[in-house]
């Protein structure tokens, strides 16, 4: 039972692991990304290599890779996984005129299990970037991890999960819907 459709919660509402061991193996992998912003001159010694702790980039994948690996140690009602693939891509954006300077992650996790590995890819992309802030905080101590996110989810019972489809389908939704009360009456 569970307390309003909370799998996490049984039907008195205390926390509980869910119970995966009926549901079939299937393969199911995740996508996650986070951006963190820097001044310019930071991102510069990144990709220059000076940064006095050493490769940043290179500490970043495997942190995020070895983050993925610890996720239920860190989650509380999360399950430990046999994950077959995690891989972390830390990609340098210079500032633009519509955002700064910084590093964009991304982090793919998967397994053929039971449960789902979107836990294990959001935290791979927030462990490497909160590396990459601890590698380079001498110099900047003013960036600012965002857009921690899901980007894209297959497999199980709930199937593909696309955040790119998801936010089309919304906006072509909210297109469809009348914005005032005079196109209502129109």
């Amino acid at each position: 039972m569970t307390v309003d459709g909370l799998t996490h919660l049984d039907d008195q509402g205390n926390a509980r692991m869910v119970d995966v061991s009926a549901k079939a193996d299937t393969k199911r992998t995740a996508i996650a990304e986070g951006f963190i912003a820097m001044k310019p001159e930071t991102l510069a010694a990144i990709t220059e290599g000076t940064i006095k702790k050493g490769d940043v980039f290179a500490a970043a994948r495997i942190a995020g890779i070895m983050a993925a690996k610890k996720t239920s140690d860190l989650i509380p009602l999360c399950h430990p996984l046999a994950l077959t693939k995690v891989e972390v891509i830390c990609e340098p954006h210079p500032a633009t005129s519509d955002s700064p300077a910084g590093v964009a992650i991304q982090a793919t996790a998967s397994l053929v299990g039971k449960t789902g590995v979107e836990m294990e890819a959001l935290t791979a992309a927030s462990v490497a970037a909160l590396t990459i802030y601890d590698m380079c905080k001498a110099i900047d101590r003013g960036m600012e991890i965002t857009s921690v996110r899901l980007l894209h989810k297959e497999g199980g019972k709930t199937g593909t999960w696309n955040r790119v489809a998801e936010e089309a389908a919304r906006n072509a939704a909210d297109e469809a819907q009348p914005t005032s009360v005079q196109e209502d009456q129109a």
